[in-house]
Protein backbone atom coordinates (compact mmCIF):
# COMPACT_ATOMS: atom_id res chain seq x y z
CA UNK A 1 0.00 0.00 0.00
CA UNK A 2 0.98 3.44 -1.16
CA UNK A 3 0.94 5.80 1.74
CA UNK A 4 1.86 9.87 1.64
CA UNK A 5 1.25 12.99 2.77
CA UNK A 6 0.75 14.36 -0.72
CA UNK A 7 -2.39 14.83 -2.49
CA UNK A 8 -0.51 12.80 -5.70
CA UNK A 9 1.80 10.06 -5.96
CA UNK A 10 4.28 11.06 -8.75
CA UNK A 11 4.14 8.74 -11.40
CA UNK A 12 1.02 7.06 -10.63
CA UNK A 13 -2.05 8.66 -11.98
CA UNK A 14 -4.65 8.97 -10.04
CA UNK A 15 -7.77 6.62 -11.48
CA UNK A 16 -10.03 6.30 -8.80
CA UNK A 17 -11.17 8.49 -5.30
CA UNK A 18 -12.86 5.81 -2.50
CA UNK A 19 -13.09 8.24 0.13
CA UNK A 20 -11.93 9.21 3.42
CA UNK A 21 -10.61 6.25 5.68
CA UNK A 22 -9.05 6.59 9.03
CA UNK A 23 -7.31 5.29 11.77
CA UNK A 24 -6.55 5.74 15.63
CA UNK A 25 -5.14 4.19 18.69
CA UNK A 26 -4.53 4.97 22.16
CA UNK A 27 -1.80 3.96 24.16
CA UNK A 28 -1.48 4.18 28.21
CA UNK A 29 1.86 5.20 29.56
CA UNK A 30 2.38 3.38 32.62
CA UNK A 31 4.08 3.93 36.32
CA UNK A 32 7.59 3.10 35.57
CA UNK A 33 7.32 5.25 32.18
CA UNK A 34 6.21 8.45 33.94
CA UNK A 35 8.68 7.69 37.00
CA UNK A 36 11.57 7.60 34.25
CA UNK A 37 10.04 10.66 32.11
CA UNK A 38 10.03 12.73 35.27
CA UNK A 39 13.61 12.12 35.99
CA UNK A 40 14.32 12.79 32.58
CA UNK A 41 12.47 15.98 32.97
CA UNK A 42 15.16 16.67 35.69
CA UNK A 43 18.28 15.96 33.85
CA UNK A 44 17.47 16.28 30.55
CA UNK A 45 17.56 13.75 27.16
CA UNK A 46 14.90 12.20 25.70
CA UNK A 47 12.68 9.46 27.03
CA UNK A 48 13.21 6.34 24.83
CA UNK A 49 9.91 4.75 26.83
CA UNK A 50 7.74 7.52 25.81
CA UNK A 51 8.98 7.40 22.09
CA UNK A 52 8.55 3.86 21.69
CA UNK A 53 4.67 4.45 23.22
CA UNK A 54 4.57 6.84 20.24
CA UNK A 55 6.03 5.13 17.21
CA UNK A 56 4.13 2.19 18.30
CA UNK A 57 0.79 4.44 18.12
CA UNK A 58 1.83 5.60 15.06
CA UNK A 59 2.96 2.34 13.11
CA UNK A 60 -1.10 0.95 14.82
CA UNK A 61 -3.38 3.77 13.55
CA UNK A 62 -1.18 3.61 10.15
CA UNK A 63 -1.66 -0.28 9.70
CA UNK A 64 -5.90 0.65 10.76
CA UNK A 65 -6.02 3.51 8.02
CA UNK A 66 -4.07 1.08 5.22
CA UNK A 67 -6.39 -1.77 6.34
CA UNK A 68 -9.77 0.33 5.97
CA UNK A 69 -8.55 1.34 2.95
CA UNK A 70 -7.63 -1.96 1.41
CA UNK A 71 -11.00 -3.26 2.19
CA UNK A 72 -12.06 -0.39 0.16
CA UNK A 73 -10.24 -1.85 -2.55
CA UNK A 74 -7.83 1.02 -2.08
CA UNK A 75 -4.11 0.68 -3.45
CA UNK A 76 -3.06 3.80 -2.38
CA UNK A 77 -3.71 6.54 0.62
CA UNK A 78 -3.24 10.10 -0.04
CA UNK A 79 -3.20 13.01 1.64
CA UNK A 80 -2.07 11.23 5.08
CA UNK A 81 -2.48 13.93 7.67
CA UNK A 82 -1.48 12.47 11.88
CA UNK A 83 -2.99 13.79 14.61
CA UNK A 84 -1.18 13.74 18.20
CA UNK A 85 -3.24 14.80 21.29
CA UNK A 86 -3.18 13.19 24.64
CA UNK A 87 -6.19 12.23 27.16
CA UNK A 88 -6.92 10.73 30.42
CA UNK A 89 -6.52 11.90 33.67
CA UNK A 90 -3.22 13.22 34.11
CA UNK A 91 -2.68 13.52 30.60
CA UNK A 92 -1.87 9.36 30.99
CA UNK A 93 -2.82 8.46 27.36
CA UNK A 94 -1.37 9.08 23.84
CA UNK A 95 -3.84 9.03 21.08
CA UNK A 96 -2.88 9.32 17.20
CA UNK A 97 -5.19 9.92 14.83
CA UNK A 98 -5.08 9.63 11.36
CA UNK A 99 -6.44 10.09 8.34
CA UNK A 100 -6.59 10.14 4.63
CA UNK A 101 -8.19 9.74 1.19
CA UNK A 102 -8.10 5.82 -0.35
CA UNK A 103 -7.43 5.86 -3.99
CA UNK A 104 -6.68 3.18 -6.74
CA UNK A 105 -3.56 4.51 -9.10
Amino acid sequence: MLTTTTPTIEGHPIKQYLGIVTGEAIMGANLFRDFFAGIRDIVGGRTASYEQVLNDARSAAIAEMEQRAAERGANAVVGVDIDYEVLGQANGMLMVAISGTAVIV
